[in-house]
């Protein structure tokens, strides 16, 4: 019962994160929390989703920008390497539900405004988002709506927004998951978790890969946009 609860989730989380480039690590937070401590949680759901990331990675390497990735990924991950250790110190229920709410409010307005979907954000708002983004996956290993929201606006296709947003989250992985194992928040008696969870990842993905390629770009926006008034939802009332 332990492995089905860690396996089905990886499978339904890779299957999102295929479809919408983010979300396996929101699927996996609500369920492995029962299962581990919310540090460990986050950084078995990063691991798990390493399995996602990596296939769609190699899928869209051709569309990939060095330099689009370069300084969000510099601004998100300081600020995710100091917030590692603040949900010892902060009222985390109540960051939450600020987090979900925002989310919530981003989702109606690109959902009802096709305009501003269109548009790129200024210099100041894209920083905002990187910084919550980075702040929230220090905290609970999850980053990805504002940051989709972030890659999308620069995005002319498909596989240009997936294939840069995959990308940047293949480093960030590495990267946060060398700050967790040098502050001993994951060790090596995850191993289990990790590796099941990533055979079911892996065949999310996969199936994932047979649809994408079928929707239309307004179409992936719309799932996107969904996905993060779920996400937003998740974040406010559980």
């Amino acid at each position: 019962m332990t492995w089905l609860m860690v396996v089905v989730p990886a499978l339904l989380a890779g299957l999102v994160q295929g479809l919408t480039g983010f979300g396996a690590a929101i699927i996996m937070m609500i369920f492995l929390p029962q299962l581990l401590p919310m540090d460990q949680s986050a950084g078995v759901a990063g691991l798990i989703m390493l399995a996602s990331v990596v296939t769609m990675t190699w899928r869209y390497h051709r569309f990939i920008r060095v330099k689009r990735i370069i300084i969000p990924f510099i601004v998100y991950a300081s600020v995710a390497a100091w917030s590692v250790h603040l949900g010892q110190v902060l009222d985390v229920q109540l960051l939450r539900k600020l987090l979900g709410g925002l989310l919530i409010i981003l989702a109606g307005y690109f959902t009802f405004s096709q305009r501003a979907a269109d548009k790129r954000y200024p210099w100041f708002v894209a920083g905002v988002f990187m910084v919550i983004s980075g702040f929230f996956n220090g905290l609970f290993g999850i980053g990805g709506p504002l940051m989709a929201l972030y890659f999308l606006s620069l995005s002319d296709s498909t596989e240009d927004y997936v294939g840069n947003l995959q990308a940047f989250f293949l480093i960030d992985v590495f990267y946060i998951t060398t700050v967790r194992i040098i502050n001993g928040i994951v060790t090596t008696s995850l191993a289990p978790y990790i590796g099941v969870g990533m055979v079911g990842a892996f065949i999310g993905t996969a199936l994932a890969a047979r649809i994408l390629p079928k929707l239309p770009m307004a179409t992936v926006k719309q799932l996107i946009y969904i996905f993060i008034g779920i996400s937003g939802c998740y974040y406010l009332f559980v």
